[in-house]
């Protein structure tokens, strides 16, 4: 075989590929080492990962309310042995006569249900006390039922307690708000004859508030026994804040304000006021009218005295 290349150009050709082998080994061993010291490291990182993660899962075995009660449970075990033994019999009653007389009180002020005006206690009126509750009935356009539901979710209404819809498991078990405030157009009844919208009023109110959780803040208990009240509803979007129905019902120009002996204005007069002007300006309501009489002024045409 004939070598292309001289003598010299042979050797230094043969110079060349010997370097270029021993670049060539060399970086294959670096490599190796590197893969080595790559391995090495994954392993270690590993390891140390499952350390970490034994750790994690020793604390959190037990939930973090298991660690506070044993906590708990130490200290109340410590200052236990601190008191005398002649006197821990004295000092368990008066502990549980102290957690009987905390529940009492909660469940009288908060927890116990209200079924109708005769358990209104003067604590429960003169706007001390706002209830939670349900429409059951609209029956007149300035006046409605009410459930008592307190303690609202919290207490199992709604998934546990359910607010009765027979009339007959209802009887005796609701209270007559009266909303205060404002005086709405009077309905047909003892020989009356009906006001002019009276039907689109009390339509507009049981549209607003019947079936629906309202909250009313008790003032007084009127002649007929009714709880002329202060109410709030829910708006379409539930996280706002709620209507005020007797604000409603004069923006819309469905009642006026009620002004005979026994008015409360829940420090709203001002307000209610304003309201009404706005009303009879857009002639709204029983402000479309030309010679609109009041509710009062309606009632003393037909009935003795009016309400």
């Amino acid at each position: 075989m004939v070598w292309p290349f001289t003598s010299s150009e042979k050797d230094k050709k043969e110079t060349t590929l010997s370097d270029a082998s021993a670049v060539a080994s060399s970086a294959l061993d670096t490599l190796g080492n590197a893969g080595q010291d790559a391995k090495a490291l994954f392993q270690s990182t590993k390891e140390s990962l499952q350390e970490i993660t034994s750790d994690v899962e020793d604390f959190t075995s037990g939930p973090k309310r298991t660690l506070l009660k044993y906590n708990i449970k130490d200290n109340i075990e410590d200052a236990f042995e601190q008191i005398p033994e002649s006197a821990r019999p004295y000092v368990i009653a008066s502990a549980v006569f102290g957690v009987v007389t905390v529940a009492t009180i909660l469940y009288k002020s908060r927890l116990r249900r209200i079924p109708t005006s005769a358990y209104m206690t003067p604590n429960s009126l003169q706007g001390k006390r706002i209830l939670k509750g349900k429409v059951t009935s609209v029956g007149d356009s300035d006046n409605f039922r009410f459930y008592h539901t307190p303690g609202g979710i919290w207490a199992g209404w709604g998934w546990l307690r359910h607010v009765p819809k027979e009339s007959k498991a209802l009887k005796n078990q609701t209270l007559h708000i009266r909303i205060a405030g404002v005086d709405a157009p009077e309905g047909a009844h003892f020989g009356m004859p009906a006001q002019p919208f009276s039907k689109e009023s009390l339509q507009w109110l049981r549209s607003e508030l019947l079936g629906k959780t309202v909250l009313v803040k008790p003032f007084a208990k009127d002649r007929y026994d009714r709880v002329v009240s202060m109410a709030w509803y829910p708006r379409s979007l539930s996280f706002l804040p709620k209507k005020n129905v007797s604000e409603e019902m004069l923006k819309v120009g469905f009642a006026q304000l009620y002004r005979q002996a026994g008015s409360e204005y829940g420090n709203m007069l001002d307000r209610f006021e304003k309201l009404e002007a706005q009303a009879k300006s857009r002639k709204v309501g029983i402000w479309s009218q030309e010679n609109m009489v009041s509710a009062a002024n309606h009632k003393k045409q037909y009935l003795r005295g009016g309400e």
